[in-house]
């Protein structure tokens, strides 16, 4: 998933596809002054790496004389929260009208993933000259903003005194909404069930996309129709009327606004015509419908754990063909798994320590099975720093244990969800726990581990498994309840799909980027969802 919304099947008629953006805007700070008789004149170009090289995006417009400038010009980007998108910020003095850059002074560059950038939602660091140096005192500035109206309008109608059109019976009214187009044609954006043989229909609450109802501007014009269905499809007019949703705001609490419905044919027949019944708007109200990017900008970090399988059937790590065998290259399917997620996850906690823990081995000084142990040996800071510290640890570890067994999920899974259980405490939208589990085979505790998920499905918790080998992975499959729910050995159902399973051996000839991308694909979806379920706003969001 590159985090694109689509509607769902059966909603409003007009909901478009929409890929999030983000967009940047820029300042600087104590640039360099690389002008003899005045002072630089800078611009900002935006670069995204693209196949190892860096490829320009926009620039802003040029700030005469200034030090500190502020750009009007932002750059706006495609988010993907699945993909590390590393971008380049260059500062340059303008001298000559040309679009060359060589032609230009440089005056420092910063370099980022985007995630870094929307999960401090604003960062000022120092730039720096080609060589590494410090340019100077001069820093950059750089704020994120999601481009998209998340806003959901729900309106509650009523009719009264309809127009009969029924020969044998009264009306079957529905209401259709239509909004304008470019080319000021009128677009039907949705349509209300029918109530049937009535005059006074109150037709059942609904909500769509304030974009679809109106393009998100509240003052512009709508129009919305009444009909009688017909089985045969020559439905018949009964009237019309035009408003705004700023005029529907109105509807507040008990106070209900009604339109007049006018047939415009009957009006100009009749003197004495009034109107084909009357439209009651019985409450209209707006709310936003957070998405994954505003709980991030909210500032809701994503903490990330790894749960490592360190049974006897990957094979001694000695031995070329185990599968914890580290290759002349530095690396095996394990390691490979956790730069994959971890190298995204990490721009999304700020401290940038994580849990790293195993299961499934005999450890010094007694040997004895743990199924819950911290790869650091450090049972009371079994943090490791950034992905490199957890693959440190990780290589550092296999010459002190022993692999042993059974394959058992349900410690590690509850040992996170215990931490997850405490965040829940803080009814805030400030922490969202992913678990990797990377592991090679059959799970011996199938019962306790179904169970731990379901448990797990209440809290702010993911659990992401990535399998390597060339095992049977049937089981994994279950786990992941995208094609059925998941319940516990109690019959209890989980309350949402929280796994997401991936084969390893499906990506190996693949480029890197790929296996990150099918692993990750979920998980916003996951987080926007456990907060909106628990009726949660983002931390920090702006006031509406």
């Amino acid at each position: 998933m590159a985090y694109t919304l689509s509607p769902a099947p059966g909603g409003p008629v007009g909901t478009t596809c929409c890929v999030t953006k983000v967009e940047l805007s820029v300042s600087g700070q104590n640039l360099l002054d690389r002008d003899v008789t005045s002072k630089s004149d800078p611009f900002c170009v935006l670069f995204l790496e693209v196949n190892g090289k860096w490829k320009e995006i926009s620039r802003t417009e040029t700030a005469i004389n200034n030090l500190n400038p502020v750009f009007g010009v932002k750059f706006v980007i495609d988010y993907h929260f699945e993909e590390i998108q590393k971008m380049k910020f260059a500062l340059f003095d303008q001298d000559k009208p040309s679009l060359q850059l060589y032609e230009h002074d440089f005056l420092g560059e910063f370099t980022c993933n985007l995630g870094v950038i929307v999960s401090s939602k604003k960062l000022t660091r120092p730039l720096v000259l080609g060589n590494g140096k410090p340019a100077g005192k001069g820093t950059i500035m750089i704020a994120a903003q999601e481009l998209s109206d998340n806003r959901i309008i729900s309106l509650s109608m009523a009719g009264r005194k309809l127009d009969k059109k029924d020969f044998f019976g009264k009306s079957d009214p529905y209401l259709e909404f239509h909004k304008q187009g470019d080319d000021g044609k009128w677009m039907l954006v949705h349509r209300t069930e029918v109530i049937k043989n009535t005059l006074d229909p109150v037709w059942k609450p609904f909500s769509m996309p304030l974009i679809s109802l109106c393009g998100g501007d509240v003052d512009q014009t709508i129009k919305i129709m009444c009909y009688d269905y017909d089985n045969d499809g020559g439905h018949d007019f009964i009237g019309e009327f035009t408003t705004t949703v700023s005029k529907m705001c109105e509807a507040q609490n008990t106070t209900e606004i009604e339109f007049e419905c006018i047939n415009p044919k009957k009006q100009k027949k009749k003197k004495s015509y009034k109107n084909s019944g009357i439209i009651i708007l019985k409450s209209c109200k707006i709310a936003r419908d957070y998405s994954f990017l505003d709980y991030i900008l909210g500032g809701c970090q994503l903490m990330f754990t790894v749960g490592i399988d360190f049974t006897a059937s990957n094979g001694n790590p000695q031995d070329p063909s185990s599968l914890h065998h580290i290759n002349p290259m530095g690396t095996n399917e394990y390691l490979a798994a956790i730069w994959a997620v971890g190298q995204i996850i990490q721009d999304y906690d700020t401290d940038k320590m994580f849990p790293a823990l195993g299961f499934g081995a005999q450890l010094p000084p007694d040997w004895k099975v743990s199924h819950e142990f911290a790869i650091n040996f450090n049972p009371t800071n079994p943090f490791c720093s950034g992905v490199e510290g957890i693959a440190q640890a990780y290589s550092a570890c296999l010459p002190h244990i022993r692999f042993y067994g059974p394959t058992n999920f349900s410690p590690i899974i509850n040992h996170v969800a215990r931490f997850a259980s405490q965040a829940v405490q803080q009814e805030v939208a400030a922490q969202y726990f992913t678990l990797l589990i990377i592991t090679d085979g059959v799970i011996s505790d199938m019962d306790e581990t179904r169970h731990a998920i379901v448990q797990a499905s209440k809290l702010p918790m993911s659990v992401i498994i990535v399998g390597v080998g060339n095992a049977d992975f049937t089981a994994m499959e279950f786990l992941d309840g995208d094609n059925q729910i998941l319940r516990s050995y109690t019959g209890e159902e989980a309350v949402r799909d929280i796994v997401q399973f991936v084969p390893f051996r499906e990506f190996r000839n693949a480029p890197k980027e790929t296996l990150a991308r099918s692993v990750l694909a979920e998980l916003p979806q996951q987080v926007s969802q456990y907060f909106k379920q628990k009726n949660l706003s983002p931390s920090s969001s702006d006031p509406e």
